[in-house]
């Protein structure tokens, strides 16, 4: 049986910068438009939290019993490394979820945004046919794509809609948080391409090829940048996200230096350092730009 540890280092625990960020930049929009509601802010970031971690369980079993987690280089694997029984992880994958529609349906009815209902109920399900089910669409090279829009668009913005309405603040600040997001996801991929390649993962990295995805690792990090240029079309403090720039330099350096295997390891954990950094620091940017 996995220990304790194990099973914290399974929920993957340097992807969760990835499911706050995109709160506090949905929080710091609503701030600045003088509504903020500090208890739907906390139960959107619980939500997202469960979600996240739901999703790396569910990764986990999933790749586990099709076999293609038993060559890997990165965190532990419960069910490829047969740590756990794959029952079990299921099980975890499953109660995440569990929790996450039940605090996500306690912000709906609180807040009465209840459009966020089916939209959850979606989010839910792409969390498990990201790698589950017959034709799980992160083997097509899809899995960006839900990350954007969960962990970028989604979580931004419906956190900022349970208390006020949508700005282009807020829209130019999910865009870039859902790109960092991307771009985790982009470097994790990138990593694995030499053994997803044999295994049948077509993952986006496998289709674009090394130099590809190290280019859309890149290009990715640059647009949060620029989103955040826009934003400060709306306040000049949303600028403070640029002072997450050197953050960036070096996973950008590891990635776009040619770094291999283990190598990228660290640029995992950087991307995800600098994207909590670059939400907190455009969230604080936007709510000191508050419209009395």
């Amino acid at each position: 049986m996995a220990t304790l540890a194990q099973w914290i280092e399974g929920a993957r625990p340097r992807t969760l910068p990835a499911a706050i960020a995109p709160i506090l930049v949905g929080a710091g929009a609503a701030y600045q438009q003088g509504d903020i509601v500090w208890g739907y802010v906390a139960l959107a970031a619980l939500v997202a939290l469960a979600l996240q971690i739901g999703v790396n369980y569910a990764n986990d079993y999933s790749d586990g019993v099709r076999g293609t987690d038993e060559v890997r280089v990165g965190p532990i694997r419960l069910v490829g490394q047969r740590l756990a029984a794959p029952r079990s992880v299921r099980t975890a994958a499953f109660a995440a979820f569990a929790v996450a529609a039940v605090l996500g349906l306690a912000l709906v009815v609180l807040s009465g945004l209840w459009v966020m209902l089916p939209v959850g109920a979606v989010a839910v399900l792409a969390a498990w046919y990201y790698t589950g089910g017959s034709r799980p669409y992160g083997y097509l090279g899809l899995g960006e794509v839900f990350v954007f829009v969960f962990f970028g668009l989604v979580a931004t913005l419906g956190t900022m809609a349970t208390m006020t309405s949508l700005t282009a603040a807020g829209w130019w600040g999910a865009i870039g948080v859902g790109s960092v997001a991307s771009a985790i996801l982009v470097a994790n991929n990138l990593r694995d391409i030499p053994t997803d390649s044999v295994t049948g993962k077509r993952t986006l990295a496998v289709r674009l090829g090394d130099r590809g995805t190290r280019t859309l690792y890149v290009s990715l990090i640059a647009v949060a940048f620029l989103m955040a240029g826009l934003a400060a079309l709306t306040t000049p403090f949303a600028l403070l996200a640029l002072l997450s720039a050197p953050l960036a330099v070096r996973p950008v350096r590891a990635v776009a230096g040619g770094a291999i295997g283990r190598d990228l390891i660290p640029a995992l954990a950087g991307t995800g350092i600098f994207e909590l950094a670059w939400a907190a620091l455009l969230a604080l940017g936007l709510a000191l730009g508050y419209h009395a």
